[in-house]
């Protein structure tokens, strides 16, 4: 314990005693945000939306050194880790089930045919992140498919300029972390190139991983039609102790593997605007029960998604109409699930009204879904919003939304669980109230929100002697609950520093549901607390602490804290980053104790 109370101690000194007189670089300012991750693209300030932006001022002045990281500092999104940061993760919106969040890479929809459980490994490194839209609430009638609670873009750099930066990470449990971002701009074409390796050796017994990822966004034919190309692929290799089981003597294992490639274009003339894409995304995954014994149990799974979508704004007399279509097949190979195809086309349509000199906008929206094996679905919506000032918005949203069950609740087999053919997909019909106040200099948003849904998917066992838990539609559960979240930035010498804080209270009303009968009872963050303060005092250095509480309904409570101190001389850049400073004790789902104390050197070299 003393060395962690040093360690804050230092980061606390050094936050309050630096000096300098240099200006600080002009932070992203949210007014000038657009959102893209919507069929209409607006600025950040004119949706009627509880949205959050994380910018890339703020990926900057964080303590993160992955998404996930970002993403916790986030209220009213919740990551259940297991392990350190190149292991696996589920993401949630407002409660839920894992399977209930979208996540997109620049609009491309990454969500996986077999299982929720795969979403983060799509996540990309944050050297190439622009920014990311956090969008809560029901969004099926926009995205369609598994955005149930909500959806998270990830919004990749356009251009580096010409530039070349190495960096290399070490620390705890024998990290080793290195990367090579490549920037090009040439006369008609540009290029971000991006190559990564993780590895850490463990925290605890067989908690070791092996990371690899690849990225590369170039765009062809600038001065006449410009094609934008993205490619991806991640590969991580891990002990998966006590991910899905308790058994101290098995020694889980996982290998998963998650590649892109995608080609977009967009034609634009003063009223109109389309956006064609095709695209591929592939997921391999393997499981083993025990890493040292192959044949005792493996799973093997396979899918491919082979798409075509279009996108389109139209600009009148009355107002800005979205509309799209998203033509998809999946394919699924499997020695547990079997070998499996779907097709899916989603059509959008949704029109922006502005009234009351333009201050007040309606939005009615719905969208058309067709599963070849589920058939029609119609999910209507609508976003009202007013404008009470020119920074003060009052916003309320309706929808309906809906979730098809993955292969793995339809079809998994093993001794101890069983999948459900005759599943119905997950509905809800969910409402929002909220305001937001935006300023250069202060930011605040409220919002409350009930969902009442219901074939919510649990795998359940009939009574406590039955040891097989099946995939089934549980009745009825209603969730309500409150967000607030703002941000202050001031000026010390002239140094921009950001104070910000948020809050979130959920309540889940599950009916009929009884945690020693459930394998996936619901755990969600009932109350929500995280702080960020993040520091500039002179023109080489920066520091950031944050702070997170958590309280499940299940009653399990813990606090962590988390620091960074970077710094910076002409191209090189020097950081540490501290991880649970005062050694908290806690889980974030399954069996898996979360890494204790920890910390992590860096440096980066900027070539020019």
């Amino acid at each position: 314990m003393t060395n962690k109370f040093i360690l804050f101690t230092f980061i606390l000194i050094t936050v309050f005693q630096l000096n300098g007189q240099e200006p600080t670089i002009k932070t992203d300012s949210l007014k000038e945000v657009v959102v893209t991750s919507t069929r209409i693209d607006l600025p950040f300030r004119e949706n009627s939306r509880t949205i959050n932006i994380i910018t890339s001022a703020d990926i900057k002045n964080s303590a993160a050194v992955n998404v996930t990281d970002l993403l916790q500092q986030v209220v009213g999104v919740d990551i259940r880790r297991r392990g350190t940061g190149g292991s696996q993760a589920d993401l949630y919106i407002r409660g839920g089930g894992f399977d209930q969040t979208l996540l997109l890479i620049d609009g491309i929809k990454m969500d996986d045919a077999q299982t929720g459980h795969h979403t983060m490994n799509a996540a990309l490194p944050i050297e190439i992140i622009e920014r990311i839209e956090i969008i809560k609430g029901p969004a099926a009638r926009v995205f369609g498919q598994n955005a149930f609670n909500g959806a998270i873009n990830i919004v990749t750099k356009t251009k580096l300029n010409n530039s070349v930066s190495a960096n290399i990470e070490t620390g705890s449990f024998g990290q080793l972390n290195g990367n090579v971002t490549v920037g090009a701009d040439l006369e008609n074409s540009s290029h971000i190139t991006h190559v990564g390796k993780l590895t850490s050796k463990s925290y605890r017994n067989n908690s070791d991983y092996d990371n690899s990822n690849y990225f590369l966004k170039s765009i062809f034919n600038k001065k006449d039609q410009p094609v934008e190309m993205i490619a991806t692929f991640f590969e991580r290799n891990f002990g998966a102790e006590n991910f899905y089981t308790t058994n101290p003597d098995w020694n889980e294992y996982e290998e998963t593997q998650n590649s892109l490639i995608s080609f977009t274009t967009t034609f634009k003339s003063n009223k109109l605007k389309i956006q064609p894409r095709v695209y591929w995304k592939r997921n391999q995954d393997m499981f083993l029960l025990k890493r040292d014994e192959p044949l005792f149990f493996r799973n093997f799974h396979i899918s491919n998604k082979i798409g075509a979508e279009a996108n389109a704004s139209y600009a009148s007399e009355l107002g800005i109409t979205g509309f799209g279509i998203d033509i998809s097949k999946v394919y699924l190979r499997s020695n547990n699930l079997g070998n499996r195809n779907r097709f899916m086309t989603n059509l959008f349509l949704e029109h922006r009204f502005q009234l009351i000199d333009n201050k007040l906008d309606i939005t009615p929206g719905v969208a058309l879904t067709y599963f070849s094996d589920f058939k029609f679905h119609a999910f209507p919506g609508l976003d009202v919003g007013y404008d009470i000032t020119s920074n003060l918005k009052a916003y309320g949203n309706i929808g309906y939304t809906y979730r098809i069950p993955t292969y793995t609740d339809l079809y998994y087999s093993d001794p101890r669980t069983s999948g459900n053919p005759d599943l119905e997909p997950e509905e809800a019909f969910a409402q929002e109230l909220g305001i937001k106040y935006i300023t250069p200099k202060f930011r605040a948003t409220l919002a409350v929100f009930n969902r009442d849904a219901k074939n919510l998917i649990d795998y359940i066992r009939p009574n406590t002697t039955e040891t097989v838990y099946t995939a089934t539609n549980i009745t009825e559960v209603n969730t309500k609950g409150l967000e607030f979240d703002t941000a202050y930035n001031f000026k010390v010498k002239d140094f921009t520093q950001t104070l910000a804080f948020g809050y979130a209270f959920l309540d889940d009303d599950i009916l009929e549901q009884n945690e020693s009968l459930s394998r996936y009872s619901l755990n969600t963050l009932k109350h929500q607390y995280t702080t960020r303060f993040s520091t500039q005092l002179c023109k080489n250095m920066r520091q950031n602490i944050v702070y997170k509480y958590a309280e499940r309904t299940t009653g399990q409570t813990y606090n962590v804290w988390d620091a960074s101190l970077i710094y910076s001389l002409n191209q090189v850049e020097l950081s540490i980053t501290a991880n649970n400073i005062f050694d908290a004790d806690y889980i974030e789902s399954g069996f898996t104790p979360m890494p204790p104390s920890n910390v992590l050197f860096g440096l980066r070299y900027s070539f020019k």
